[in-house]
């Protein structure tokens, strides 16, 4: 008799062929994703000029953002561990879609927040089921070559953001720059629609029941608390730093709107794609002699992030682009191996919520309150002294995951088996 799992170690009929089509629909989608999310810091001066706001009110923006996409977070978990993930991958990418065709009829601060809640609920959605689809098309040890992929777009989706959001702004209006990037998403949400399947659920045991014991369990898991919490320390001074950068260009470097943003897209793209790339290069071939490695590049990463940063907020005008470019590039070299840290400390059942609690935390202790912290020290004293509690995040986030890296799970090469339908 075969032995079940050396069967389960063989590629499956078509999965190599059906891996590729979701890692390259779901990557296009999450590129899409954060190009949506960075238009608002590229045109946030013409927002906050044209509806009277302050420094808080623009900060609000995106907390109120980050609130829907967290309050939907828990039951888009249990959702996406329970039912087929394709269909509500296809629904979310509508709203997001939906959303920002909307954002042309928005004409008070209200409607704006209320936008920004709405587009939160299909990102949450989006970013949780597409992970864990995902990983059930990888094996443990191939996991993090696929996610830094599949994150690949989180900083050429922010680049093009700021790019096309300042320039189409500086000449055909904020508005415009939001409605230019629902046309893209609507295109591939039908192309996933029809041509992405749905994988196989995969663990070595029998079909687990997603109940409140196994969830509760996330709770005590050390490994996965230590990627999340940490990750969420890096997000509150990425957040931060995102969202007020093109301000800051423009009000102590004196860039126009245009301008800013495209030498945002610029460092992004550059230092954020290429050490995304990297750090998950590294961090592949390091986890072949420790799953450590999945803790230690992220914690490297904000370790060396802080310097650059600090220069960048408070040294001379001349450094402010070349230490931004440095920051930008510490801070995502582990945006590839954290996630694989996540999804890596969870059984198979619990992938799906593992994420939404990845989500959770991220938000509610990273870039929902960081953007309007940030805005209320700005408002008080100026945006440089408002920057600067993003680097005690970063170093936060470094000790997390140096601590957090002793109760990394050893790695597997093979794809688990499916479970029973």
């Amino acid at each position: 008799m075969l032995n079940p799992m050396s069967q389960a170690s063989k590629p499956r009929t078509g999965a190599v062929a059906g891996a590729t089509v979701a890692l390259v629909l779901l990557t296009a989608m999450n590129f899409v994703n954060y190009l949506d999310r960075y238009i608002l810091p590229a045109v946030q001066e013409q927002v906050k000029s044209e509806f009277h706001l302050t420094d808080n009110q623009l900060g609000s923006l995106t907390l109120w953002f980050f609130a829907a996409y967290v309050a939907s977070a828990p039951f888009t978990g249990w959702l996406g561990d329970k039912f087929k993930r394709k269909p509500m991958i296809v629904i979310a990418a509508l709203v997001i879609a939906g959303m920002n065709f909307f954002t042309a009829s928005v004409h008070s601060y209200m409607s704006l927040n209320l936008r920004h809640m709405a587009l939160g609920v299909g990102e949450a959605s989006f970013g949780i089921f597409a992970p864990a689809l995902l990983a059930d098309f990888y094996s443990e040890a191939r996991r993090n070559a696929a996610l830094t992929i599949f994150n690949v777009a989180i900083p050429v989706g922010a680049a093009l953001g700021y790019l096309a959001g300042g320039n189409i702004a500086e000449h055909y209006g904020w508005r415009m720059a939001f409605v230019a990037s629902a046309v893209p998403g609507a295109l591939i949400a039908l192309l996933i629609l029809f041509f992405m399947r749905e994988p196989e659920r995969t663990g070595v045991h029998e079909k687990a029941q997603v109940d409140k014991g196994t969830v509760l369990s996330l709770l005590t898991n050390k490994a996965y608390l230590a990627a999340i919490l940490g990750y969420a320390a890096v997000t509150f001074s990425l957040g931060g730093i995102s969202f007020w950068m093109p301000a800051f260009l423009q009000r102590f470097d004196g860039r126009e709107i245009g301008a800013a943003g495209t030498i945002m897209g610029g460092i992004t793209v550059v230092c954020g794609l290429g050490s995304t790339l990297i750090g998950g290069a590294i961090a592949n071939s390091w986890s072949k002699k420790t799953g450590k490695a999945l803790y230690y590049m992220p914690g490297i990463g904000a370790a060396l992030a802080a310097p650059p940063a600090l220069m960048c907020f408070f040294g001379p005008t001349k450094l402010i682009l070349p230490m931004l470019g440095l920051a930008v590039f510490f801070i995502f070299l582990g945006t590839g191996p954290v996630n694989a840290a996540t999804l890596n400390a969870v059984p198979s059942n619990l992938r799906a919520t593992a994420m939404a609690g990845q989500l959770f935390a991220l938000h509610v202790f990273g870039d929902l309150p960081s953007s309007k912290i940030i805005g209320m020290i700005s408002d008080r004293t100026n945006l440089r002294l408002g920057l600067g509690v993003t680097l005690v995040t970063m170093l936060v986030a470094a000790v997390i995951f140096f601590v957090g890296a002793r109760w990394a799970p050893k790695l597997h090469d093979t794809i688990e088996a499916p479970v029973a339908a």
